[in-house]
């Protein structure tokens, strides 16, 4: 099967997300949502001493990466517009295991 060609709009979706400067520290984040930080584990998918770390003060602070800042962003964008976004395109961006459980 041949990979399909990207069109000029496609290309242009593709660069905005290359450089897109989107993120949100997970301190904002925290501050924004009631979660706890497994959760913000599960979404950055790192491990709990890792965001342990980015709450820390000092020596023992660890600075959150580029991509953990973009998880962050997406995932408070998609709580921020859940409602607004089409049932058809919320079940091809989400997993289907999620059927089973309430929103």
């Amino acid at each position: 099967m041949n990979p399909r060609p990207l069109n000029l709009r496609e290309k242009r979706l593709l660069d905005l997300y290359i450089y897109c400067q989107l993120g949100m520290p997970p301190q904002a984040f925290y501050a924004k949502w009631q979660i706890s930080q497994e959760e913000m584990v599960a979404i950055c998918s790192r491990s709990m001493s890792t965001v342990r770390c980015w709450f820390r003060k000092g020596r023992s602070y660890r600075r959150p990466t580029v991509t953990d800042l973009r998880h962050l962003a997406l995932m408070d964008f998609l709580l921020d517009h859940f409602d607004q976004i089409p049932e058809e395109l919320r079940d091809h961006l989400c997993s289907t295991e999620l059927e089973d459980k309430p929103i």
